[in-house]
Formats: C-alpha cells, structure tokens, sequence
C-alpha cells in the first residue's frame, strides 16, 4: 500500500543476484528495467525474445539484459548480463529494486472501526475505509481508503486491499492475498424463480473463500455461494474485470486472463489457465491443467490437460484446422460457381 522507492544496482550486483555472468563493465549502474525500444541512458534494456532483436539498432539503454541465445546479437549497448532466462532475471531484479515498504501500521482518523472490530496494531486501515462488526484484520495486513470489510470479515496476515474495495459480510481472505482497487468479494449471485409469472430472488446465503497467496485485480466481481461457497484456490491469479459466478471453485494455482466469465457451480481443477474474455457456462468441469483459448465459448466438460479453443470450444488443433478451411471457402465457393455455369452451359446446348 505504501510507496515504492527504486534502488540502483551494478551490473556485478544483478548478475549475482541471477546467476548471470557480466560482458563489459561489471560497475555500470541502472535504475530501472525497460523493453529495448524504450530504453534510456539510465536503464537496463531486456531482450528475451528474438523478434525484438531489430530494435537493438536503436536501444539507448545503458546497459543490456539479455537471455543466452541472444547474447551474441549485433547492436544494443556493449555492457551487458546474460542470464539463462531473461524474463525470469527481469523479475527477480525488480523485486530487489521496487522493494515495497511496509504498510505503515494503525488507523487513520477518517476510518470507522467497529467497536467489536480486531484490527492487529500492526495493520493499516486507510482514510474513509470502514470495518464492520465482527471483522478481523491479521497482522501487518493493509486495508486501502474507502473500503469496505463487512461484518464478520476475515482478512488474514500480510494482505493488500487497493482504494474501494468492498468484502461483503460471509467472506473469508487467507494470507498475503492482494485485491487491486473497486473489486467487490462476496456479492450476490444470479439467482432467480420463476413464481406466477414474477422472477423471485434465491436468497444467497452461501459464502466466498479467498485463499492463500491469490491476486486479484481491479474491477473483478466474485460472487457469494448461494447456500454453499465459492472458492479461489491457493495461489491463483486473477486479472482485471473477471466475473466468477455463485458457487464456482478455482482450483490451486490457476491463471484467469481479462474479461473472463465464469457461471455458476463450474469447477476448475489446479493449475487451469483461461485466456482473455473466455466464457463458461454453468456445472461444468474443467480438468486440471487444462488451457482454455482466449474469446472460447466453453459449453462442456473440458479433460484434464486438454487446450481447448474457440465457440463452440473444441480441441485446439482441431479448431486451428477448421479455421484454416473456412478461410479457404471463398475459394470453394467461386470454383464451384465457374463449375455450375460451365454445366448449365453444357446443359443448354444438350437441349438445343
């Protein structure tokens, strides 16, 4: 929650740091991290993919970060580290550089607290954020300006709640979880009867569990179960603007991209990845390990390690393949109507 500061590091400290290995100068100095195009006199250029290999011509970093395959490429700064993954050293020297401070503890004067709120004197709780009754915030946990933690909330220790987030009241947040700015956690599912003709609301009872370790981002709605509860598995990362309906487990450690929507009562094993703006429909099964393509439409039960693409959401490969013959119908279409004139015309001079 509170303020980054950067640090400057030498080429010798970050290739220490990544098991890397210093051509050039191991003294020069960077202060921050940028993609090879963008790079300044201050900065750590990275190369980890040789499609971005023309833009060393022009980089004006300092120096370069670059994966071992790319090492011997022309241009780009002289002084360089080489490391066996790029990416990999790219986040490890972030988190040396960005380290965050810790929250700084108590409770600011705009707060509400509920009296029968347990706040750790070690948490922080922001300007205008409110605590309801019953709520629990764990040690050195962080709860941002304007939020709302509902009665009889728990949050656990060292988590990170943005500006405005709402946790509604039957919800429960593990360890180290963070929740970026305006997600709500824990709202009512869709749910509704037909009564006479009226659609009547199913009163959602249920609750929602955030586990350990989890990341979600901003916007995100997750809904309370509607009489059991909704689960995010330990250790899954959710992006911006992603809907999980009433009653859906997230298995362990999965990934689910932007603009995801998954219905009710779906479960998704350990380590399923979603990619953008997927949908799920409701009482499905997803297997574990199972990758689901951007934009699919999943209306069926996906096996464990299966990768699945497309509306209806099929196997890739095969997608991939029908695909590839859509876009030859033209093709198709304008051979076989040379074909029909040419058989009419054969068919009106047999007449003649």
């Amino acid at each position: 929650m509170s303020s980054r500061g950067a640090r400057a590091l030498t080429l010798a400290e970050a290739a220490e740091a990544t098991g890397g290995r210093v051509l050039g100068d191991a003294r020069v100095t960077f202060s921050r991290i940028s993609p090879v195009h963008d790079a300044g006199p201050e900065d750590l250029a990275l190369l980890a993919d040789r499609r971005y290999a023309d833009d060393l011509e022009g980089c004006g970093g300092r120096a370069l970060l670059v994966s071992d395959p790319l090492s011997g490429l022309p241009g780009g700064p002289r002084d360089r580290i080489v490391v066996p993954d790029a990416h990999r050293a790219m986040v490890t020297l972030l988190t040396m550089m960005h380290a965050a401070a810790p929250p700084e503890p108590g409770v600011h004067a705009a707060a509400v607290v509920h009296p029968g709120a347990q706040v750790c004197p070690t948490a922080s709780v922001g300007a205008g954020a409110v605590i309801g009754a019953g709520a629990k915030v764990g040690s050195g946990s962080a709860v941002g300006a304007n939020c709302v933690v509902g009665d009889g909330v728990a949050i656990g220790r060292g988590c990170v709640l943005f500006p405005s987030v709402t946790v509604y009241p039957g919800s429960d947040l593990g360890d180290r979880v963070i929740v970026h700015a305006g997600t709500r956690i824990g709202v009512d599912g869709y749910g509704y009867v037909l009564v006479d003709g009226e659609h009547v609301k199913v009163p959602q009872v249920g609750g929602c569990v955030i586990e350990d370790d989890v990341e979600i981002g901003a916007n995100c709605t997750i809904d309370r179960g509607s009489i059991g509860r909704t689960r995010i598995g330990a250790g899954s990362k959710l992006d911006n603007l992603v809907h999980i309906g009433h009653n859906v487990i997230v298995g362990p450690r999965s990934l689910v991209v932007a603009q995801v929507g998954i219905a009710g009562s779906t479960r998704l094993g350990e380590g399923v990845v979603l990619g953008g703006q997927a949908g799920l429909v409701g009482h499905l099964k997803i297997g574990a390990g199972a990758r689901i393509g951007a934009q699919a439409g999943v209306i069926s039960d996906i096996a464990a390690g299966q990768e699945v693409s497309g509306y209806p959401a099929r196997d890739h490969r095969a997608y991939l393949r029908a695909m590839a013959n859509l876009m030859r119908l033209p093709g198709v279409l304008k051979r076989m109507r040379r074909i029909e004139r040419r058989l009419s015309g054969e068919a009106a001079e047999a007449d003649d």
